[in-house]
């Protein structure tokens, strides 16, 4: 039996921005290794650069801002009714506001780094919750996180806390989820190109830097995150939880 084989497993993916997104990264993996899938749009002016690539993912779409009361209970309660049941989320949201991102951890306002907060880790605790009763026989959360979680990235700024954060919420998941067979996992992926990432000032060169450290010498792709999201979600990692797994050629390990 091939094990990697996804066919019959449900997911939910949240966080695709368009094409160059990890999380679609993910969802391709996903999809090609049989999974169904779900996917969410942030808005009516994200929605035509989203649908496009659930129609060719053969996947079903649900508006979700997880900022917006009620938004995220009113998807899970969709994916109840065409499911019943729930396999897995991918859960790849971050949001800080740009002028407290470009600026020190030390200036930052008690309002944005709540509200940074509570889209980037706390929504995943809570879908960590909406998930649990459709997880009957077990299940994977993903979120993703980054190496500024751990060590200080210049311009990085008030992410390493709360990517911190989201990563102890992972481990403390998994603890609490594990009776029921629920895994838990945060995956760290090097700096890539992509929309999110390229509100971080001086990003080029943080990608340069990256490839010229990292043991590799070259940058991770979505599809890479995507490969070990599968991994994560299939049976061969039945016996993991609570850990931070770095796709990232190895950049992490480079003091």
């Amino acid at each position: 039996m091939n094990m990697m084989d996804l066919t019959g497993k449900k997911g939910l993916i949240v966080g695709i921005a368009n094409s160059h997104s990890i999380a679609y990264g993910c969802a391709s993996v996903l999809r090609k290794a049989g999974a169904e899938l779900c996917v969410t749009y942030l808005n009516e002016k994200s929605r035509p650069y989203v649908a496009p690539l659930a129609e060719g993912l053969n996947a079903s779409m649900l508006p979700l801002d997880v900022a917006e009361p009620g938004q995220m209970e009113a998807v899970f309660e969709s994916l109840k009714e065409q499911w019943g049941e729930l396999d897995f989320v991918v859960h790849a949201v971050a949001w800080s506001p740009l002028d407290e991102l470009h600026g020190r951890l030390v200036d930052t306002s008690a309002e944005g780094f709540s509200k940074a907060m509570d889209i980037s880790c706390h929504s995943f605790i809570r879908m960590a919750k909406c998930a649990e009763p459709l997880m009957k026989n077990g299940g994977t959360l993903l979120t993703m996180s980054y190496y500024g979680s751990e060590k200080v990235v210049d311009h990085y700024d008030m992410m390493g806390p709360i990517k911190a954060a989201l990563e102890s919420s992972v481990r403390y998941l998994a603890f609490e989820l594990g009776s029921k067979n629920i895994r838990v996992h945060s995956i760290s992926p090097g700096p890539m190109p992509t929309r999110a990432a390229s509100g971080i000032e001086k990003f080029d060169q943080l990608m340069e830097d990256a490839v010229q450290r990292s043991p590799l010498h070259q940058l991770g792709r979505p599809e890479d995150v995507g490969n070990m999201a599968a991994f994560l979600v299939s049976d061969m990692a039945a016996r993991l939880t609570g850990s931070v797994e770095f796709v990232d050629a190895g950049h992490h390990i480079v003091a």
